[in-house]
């Protein structure tokens, strides 16, 4: 008989730290990307991400959780009544993965699960907003942040973590969201970059990081983060847990390392912008991997993304896309390097859960063929199609009836003040009469006007680098 459902303490410890650990990464990507950002649109670009917060964290309570994790409807989304936000889990049976036969499951309140999970889908949706900086509005955003989460990210997530067609049917492999989180956000922030068109003056321009210690202070508490995003998706404190958190720190240092190598090859000096996106693009790249996968490969996956992600931030302007703070060649492209690996390098021994919980095989250099290479393959284009496709129209959509791009005037001044009548930095006098700073700027109260700027420099007909601040 069935022992009385029990809580695990150590399990819902490390659940607890690491959904506070996953949730200050989107501070810290709003950290990452406001340094990346010119100036007069820095609080823009972390409103969106702490707008995020808000918004994507009610929604998930109410009904984005059972449309992820809800019992499986169709192979597209779970009930959406399972876990509904009228309803209350504080039953001692309410334990995340309990059955009959184990009436404790992992030991996991369901809570939990739910608040770990919620945290996954607010960073998703604040990693597209990089993509369209200075020139979305805030209403906009919001609107699309609504629409891409019910529509996209809530389904993908049942897809690949809930019982649906890419992890149920299909078999392919995601420990902490390389297709779920990465892929899915790099192909959205395509296509609503597509729809807004590119910023004024892109790429003529030197449109530069404004703060580089801002961007290394983000990159340095996502990297912290990350280890409640990787290890913590484990659920369980256990070897595995231990592997994913080995496999981020050696991924990431790789991926420094690989970033700055081409950086050195190219232009001759590396950088510590370069330092903080290689950084990124190695804890996107291992992120699908981290469980799967033996520390010698994710070593090999660190060098292998920094590099390749590096080359691939140059592919928007060979395309003619302004994918502003570079989503795409760092999400989209790490996603599909890490997913891709598994085809290559997952292995059973080091986790038995591919064959015995998945239905997965082992990767092309431990015997298992092309198989697991061609599920992987299948699951990212799957996410890429229909991420990309719905953040398409429902940017065209916004953009034809509220607006989703802002006047050129307002981008050319300052998106902070025109959208949020205040700006990041008081660049008011020290003396005089009259208000300063945010109101000033945004031409309340009765302060005198600024200075009119003096004209600048001519800029090259050729994109500019991007890498070092004005």
């Amino acid at each position: 008989m069935p022992e009385a459902p029990t809580i695990d303490g150590g399990n819902t410890v490390w659940l607890l730290v690491s959904t506070a650990l996953v949730l200050l990464m989107t501070p810290g990507l709003a950290l990452f990307y406001g340094g990346l950002n010119r100036a007069k649109g820095v609080l823009n670009m972390m409103m969106m991400s702490f707008s995020a917060i808000g918004l994507i964290s009610l929604l998930w309570w109410f009904y984005g959780f059972s449309v992820a994790f809800g019992a499986d409807v169709n192979g597209f989304w779970g009930d959406p009544a399972a876990y509904l936000g009228t309803k209350t889990f504080l039953a001692e049976t309410d334990l995340w993965g309990a059955t009959a036969e184990n009436p404790s499951g992992i030991g996991v309140p369901l809570y939990v699960f739910m608040a770990f999970q919620m945290v996954f889908a607010v960073i998703t949706v604040a990693l597209i907003s990089g993509a369209i900086s200075d020139r979305a509005k805030f209403a906009g955003w919001l609107l699309f942040a609504f629409g891409w989460a019910t529509l996209v990210y809530f389904p993908v997530a049942h897809w690949v973590w809930g019982g649906g067609i890419i992890g149920a049917k299909l078999h392919a492999l995601d420990f902490a969201g390389g297709t779920a989180v990465h892929i899915n956000a790099g192909a959205a922030a395509l296509g609503v970059a597509l729809v807004l068109g590119k910023r004024v003056g892109w790429p003529r321009e030197g449109m530069k990081p404004h703060n580089i210690p801002l961007v290394a202070l983000g990159a340095g508490l996502l990297w912290f983060g990350w280890f409640g995003f990787n290890a913590g998706s484990e659920l369980t404190v256990d070897s595995v847990a231990g592997l994913a958190f080995l496999n981020t720190q050696l991924a990431t240092a790789a991926a420094v390392l690989g970033w700055l190598a081409i950086e050195r090859i190219k232009d001759g000096k590396p950088t510590m912008v370069g330092a903080s996106s290689g950084a990124v693009a190695g804890l996107v790249a291992i992120t699908p991997a981290c469980g799967f996968i033996a520390p010698w490969a994710a070593v090999l996956l660190g060098l292998v993304a920094g590099a390749v992600c590096a080359l691939a931030i140059s592919l928007k302007y060979r395309l003619g896309y302004d994918d502003s703070l570079d989503v795409v060649g760092v999400h989209f492209v790490g996603g599909w390097i890490g997913s891709l690996w598994l085809g290559l390098f997952a292995t059973n021994s080091v986790n038995g859960a591919i064959s015995d919980v998945v239905g997965a095989s082992d990767g092309l250099f431990y015997g298992g063929g092309l198989t697991q290479l061609g599920r992987q393959a299948l699951a990212g284009l799957i996410v890429t199609v229909w991420s990309a496709g719905v953040a398409w129209l429902l940017a065209l959509a916004i953009e034809k009836t509220i607006g989703f791009r802002v006047a050129a005037e307002a981008e050319v001044d300052g998106i902070d003040v025109a959208e949020h009548a205040e700006s990041a930095y008081d660049l008011s006098p020290t003396t005089g009469g009259g208000a300063g700073g945010a109101f000033a700027m945004a031409g309340i109260g009765g302060a005198r006007p600024a200075p009119e700027p003096t004209d600048a420099a001519e800029e090259p007909a050729e994109p500019v680098s991007e890498k070092v601040a004005g």
